[in-house]
């Protein structure tokens, strides 16, 4: 029972007040949007409305296997905002489950067109982070309201969403943040036997932690899923009546009957009791109510025969409300359709249409037994494979915050000349992509001794196979950024996790960066993966390579040799290359030597791209014993190991051509001395041509664009660093 608390503005509460990080605006107008751009999502959102018809296709077919025909059904055929059919009252309730969940056709909206939606979800750790995002873009596809998303969050699950939501530019989107872990203490005194642990007792305190002018506010758990506008919902408030402050679904499972086993003893509850995965609070009058009391007093009372609870924070308001029944407002059980094994969530509907919100509430998950289960599964993985691109449409007619990075940014991109044929390539430099930090369980304990380093690369669904072949050779921690769609960010999910190799290890970092645009932000993703490195040294390499074994230890005891810590020096890792895709890998230098002479492995590009190594010099690596110092020479393009304070790629440089040859130059601008290890190798592995290198050979246009880049760059090199810049346009003349 995972809990997710949504209100609209990425923020963090501190001293009190909320930090609001409002969304980029999308301007459709701009020139960010170009003809080709357009027609690909039109082309996408077409895909969606497929996918929506092969759903009602689905819908119609449950429907007739159960025997209704249309002129049976009493689905929610009503597009107002009203609320559907619903009562305090328990028994006119269940009545009214077994009629249907019809919605009232004459009744008038009570939601304004711009009205703000305030939705809370408590969220904790890295897996729970990835079930808000499937949430969060189900509220998104259909609501019509602006949002704001209150976040209890500890600190991982605040990392990834702030820049999850920071790097969405959803409009009329706000998102707070609220310290879970400063909130620890208010309910640690509970004993709590369920999974969700003590995030899943968090919901209790929201009328303490969420704004004290903020009168009401849906809250989510994470496993959940909409198929309506949440304003459907919202507008449910307006029926409270009385002393009603909670809005609940009843409990579709015994559990709270005690019949489930010998011995079953359940807490206090109404009947079959609630369930709190969906809730509507009235927060003004809980407040006013004095909630924070009366649930103590009733979770303390309870404790002393219960000992702890079993389902965290539902026990403690069911509790209450037995206690107090004038309370609740109990919804219509569509509301929330548990899909918990043994429920009785087939009650809530006569048509799978008329469902609202589905609650995957089993540790089963997606396997749950439901007869229609498939329909369930099919609607939670369009939402979890949905492009989230598609989903920064502006609200017709509900204008968003003013916010300086999107003014910012949009003066940036008027100021790109559309008719420049190198546009394209500019306009990506400035392109905004959706980044999921952390995408995976992640742990790190940093060394005593300051010397780690982390492997630095970045990779798209092509090269997934070489992540267990690295993580064999490297067992040091690593930094990945991937270029994915959502679709391939779920694949790339079912794949890790079916790997023995990479569930065993806990120090890789994945970092997902959606797909937008045409070309390969190669520079980009680096620099995800470099700034979020943990240890004070990186390896900037990249994943077609295998590091030779021991690489790991031997950088170790290098940055100590070579005293990096106080002076600035460049390590540089000596690459090969093979062309074999069944390589016996050299144990050691001698035998890397042997099999160099053989004809087994060359130096990297030596045939292609003789400058990119060259300064290297093999020639003195094969019988050095020491480091030695090389100096710098045009489209000098190592494998470096660098402190991580060292400056970011350059992001002008995309797809092929130039991305590390800038950062290498930009590296010797800021004198860094380069040294050779002389141990140390890595050996890059034989693939099919990128997408990129081959729009690079076949496009005339692309190279003259990437040649009109780097006169640009070196032009910013010499209004940066002056007189000494001067040698890099003398060493471009002479190559």
């Amino acid at each position: 029972m995972q809990v997710l608390i949504l209100h609209i503005s990425v923020a963090r509460h501190t001293d009190g007040k909320p930090v609001s990080l409002s969304p980029l605006e999308s301007q459709p107008h701009s020139p960010r949007y170009t003809a080709s751009s357009q027609r690909e999502r039109e082309s996408l959102e077409v895909r969606v409305r497929e996918v929506e018809e092969e759903n009602r296709a689905l819908r119609r077919q449950l429907s007739l296997a159960q025997g209704h025909g249309p002129a049976h059904r009493r689905g929610n055929h009503s597009k107002t905002y009203s609320m559907e059919e619903g009562t305090g009252d328990s028994e006119n309730l269940r009545a009214g489950i077994v009629a249907g969940n019809s919605s009232e056709c004459g009744q008038q909206p009570v939601v304004e067109k711009c009205e703000t939606i305030h939705v809370a979800i408590v969220c904790a750790g890295y897996n729970a982070s990835r079930d808000v995002v499937t949430l969060v873009k189900s509220v998104l596809f259909h609501r019509r309201n602006p949002l704001h998303f209150h976040v209890i969050a500890d600190s991982i699950a605040e990392q990834i969403l702030a820049t999850l939501f920071q790097t969405w530019m959803v409009p009329a989107v706000r998102v707070d943040f609220y310290n879970a872990d400063e909130l620890k203490s208010e309910v640690s005194w509970i004993p709590n036997k369920h999974y969700s642990g003590i995030y899943g007792l968090m919901k209790l305190v929201l009328t303490k932690t969420l704004p004290a002018n903020l009168e009401r506010v849906i809250v989510l758990d994470t496993d959940i899923t909409f198929a309506t506008d949440i304003a459907e919902l919202w507008a449910v408030f307006h029926k409270f009546k009385g002393q009603q402050v909670l809005g609940l679904v009843e409990n579709q499972s015994d559990w709270y009957l005690g019949n489930l086993w010998k011995n079953h003893r359940p807490w206090p509850a109404l009947g079959r009791g609630y369930n709190t995965g969906v809730i509507l609070l009235l927060l003004d009058k809980l407040r006013k109510m004095k909630w924070e009391q009366m649930w103590r007093l009733t979770a303390e009372r309870e404790l002393m025969g219960m000992l702890s609870t079993s389902l965290a924070d539902q026990d403690i308001f069911n509790a209450v409300i037995k206690q107090n029944p004038f309370l609740v407002y109990q919804l219509p059980c569509f509301w929330n359709v548990q899909l918990s094994d043994h429920t009785r969530s087939e009650q809530c509907y006569r048509d799978v249409s008329d469902l609202k919100v589905i609650h995957w509430n089993s540790p089963k998950k997606l396997r749950v037994k439901n007869k229609h289960v498939e329909f369930f599964r099919n609607l939670y993985l369009t939402f979890l494979e949905y492009d989230g691109n598609l989903l920064r449409r502006e609200l017709f007619g509900c204008p968003s915050e003013a916010d300086v990075n999107s003014e910012n940014l949009q003066k940036q991109l008027s100021e790109l000349d559309e008719d420049d044929l190198c546009y394209e390539f500019r306009r990506e430099r400035f392109t905004v992509h959706r980044t999921h930090l952390y995408f995976l369980h992640y742990e790190y304990e940093p060394t005593s001794d300051n010397t780690d380093v982390t492997l630095v690369a970045q990779l798209s669904m092509d090269r997934l196979q070489m992540l267990e072949a690295i993580c064999k050779h490297w067992e040091g921690p690593i930094s990945l950024a991937l270029y994915l769609s959502d679709a391939e960010a779920q694949q790339f999910l079912r794949y890790a996790q079916g790997s023995e190799v990479l569930m065993g290890r806990h120090n890789v970092a994945y970092h997902i960066v959606y797909k937008e645009g045409q070309f390969y932000p190669v520079n980009l993703l680096r620099n995800v993966a470099m700034k979020h490195v943990g240890t004070p040294y990186m390896f900037l390499s990249d994943i077609d390579f295998l590091p030779m074994y021991g690489l790991y230890e031997y950088l170790r005891k290098s940055v100590i040799q070579l005293d990096l810590a106080n002076t600035k020096k460049v390590m540089i890792v000596p690459a090969f290359e093979t062309l074999r895709y069944r390589l016996s890998f050299p144990k050691s230098k001698a035998e890397l030597l042997s099999m160099l002479d053989m004809g087994t492995l060359f130096t990297f590009r030596y045939h292609v791209w003789t400058k990119g190594h060259a300064p290297t010099n093999f020639a003195k690596w094969r019988t050095a014993t020491t480091p030695y110092r090389v100096e710098w020479e045009a489209d000098f393009e190592p494998y470096v190991v660098v402190r991580r304070d060292c400056p970011e790629y350059d992001r002008r440089f995309v797809g092929f051509g130039w991305n590390k040859v800038a950062h290498i130059m930009e590296l010797d601008a800021q004198e860094y001395e380069f040294i050779v290890l002389p141990n140390a190798y890595m050996i890059h592995m034989p693939h099919a041509p990128s997408f990129d290198i081959t729009k690079f050979r076949s496009n005339k246009q692309y190279r003259i664009c990437l040649k009109t880049l780097k006169e640009e760059f070196q032009q910013d090199m010499s209004r940066r660093y002056g007189f000494a810049a001067l040698k890099y346009l003398t060493a471009e003349n002479n190559s």
